[in-house]
């Protein structure tokens, strides 16, 4: 059984069999979130799997961090995206990931200035190819543009 989520995650994209996997990048594997809170919310999961950013290698450390951003350049060029939110916890699922979130002008008031852990979590779309899968192409297709390696 894996350690964390994280794990289990990681090991679905490997035998890619996970519905949202949208691409390998160098230090590791960006999916679209199971709970599309926010149109596009993807994660960054390291492979290997490691605790916590510090648990990286200053050279993997960085290039976690440049495919991060790699993520927020790709969404803001294919979603209507005013900004990306980037986050990084750990504290639920012991295990480094990044939460990629693009956020938008047409936000509800409440939510608009918030983070996007107060939103109502049960009432956002789950992930669906039939949903989504045309956004995470168009994700897939600009890293492709970018040149991330796979």
């Amino acid at each position: 059984m894996p350690a964390t989520q994280i794990h289990a995650l990681v090991e679905c994209c490997r035998t890619g069999k996970y519905p949202a996997l949208i691409s390998k990048l160098r230090s590791g594997w960006v999916v679209m979130s199971e709970q599309q809170v926010l149109p596009g919310y993807c994660l960054l999961l390291p492979d290997p799997v490691v605790p916590h950013l510090n648990g990286l290698s200053l050279p993997e450390r960085a290039q976690f961090l440049a495919d991060m951003a790699l993520v927020g350049d790709a969404l803001l060029q294919v979603t209507d995206a005013l900004r990306i939110n980037y986050a990084m916890f750990g504290n639920m699922e012991p295990a480094l990931h990044a939460h990629i979130f693009p956020r938008y002008a047409n936000e509800l008031l409440a939510s608009k200035n918030a983070q996007p852990w107060a939103s109502d979590w049960t009432m956002a779309p789950k992930y669906s190819d039939l949903g989504y899968g045309a956004l995470r192409g168009r994700i897939e297709s600009e890293l492709n543009r970018k040149g991330k390696i796979s």
